[in-house]
C-alpha cells in the first residue's frame, strides 16, 4: 500500500517518532465506526483540510475494506459545503489511487 514520500521519509529517518505516532493513532482508534466507514471519514477529513498527501494510502485502505469508487468520491466531496472547493483538490489523488494509477510506493 502506498504512503506519501514525506511519510515514507518520516518512517525511515525517525523510526522511533514514527512508531510513537502510530501508537497514538492506534490508541485514538476509530470509535464505533467499522473500518471502511472510518477510512471514508478520514478521507473526508483529509480532503477538507487539504492534506492530500495521505489520500492515496487511505483510499487504498478503504478500497481494501470494500469501499466503492463512488463511496470514495462521496467521501471527498461530502465536505464541499463546509470546507469549500479545497476538497476538489483531493479528487486526483483519490481517484488515481482507487483506479490503480497511484505512482507512490511504500518505501
Amino acid at each position: 500500500m502506498s504512503v506519501s514520500k514525506a511519510f515514507a521519509l518520516f518512517m525511515r529517518e525517525a523510526p522511533a517518532v514514527a512508531g510513537a505516532w502510530g501508537q497514538v493513532a492506534d490508541a485514538l482508534g476509530r470509535g464505533a465506526l467499522d473500518g471502511k466507514t472510518a477510512e471514508l471519514a478520514y478521507i473526508a477529513v483529509l480532503a477538507a483540510t487539504g492534506n492530500n498527501a495521505g489520500i492515496p494510502f487511505h483510499v487504498l485502505s478503504a478500497k481494501a475494506r470494500g469501499a466503492s469508487r463512488e463511496e470514495v468520491l462521496g467521501a471527498v466531496l461530502v465536505g464541499l459545503p463546509a470546507a469549500g472547493a479545497v476538497v476538489i483538490g483531493a479528487l486526483p489523488a483519490a481517484l488515481e489511487a482507487y483506479d490503480g494509477n497511484d505512482q507512490q510506493s511504500l518505501a
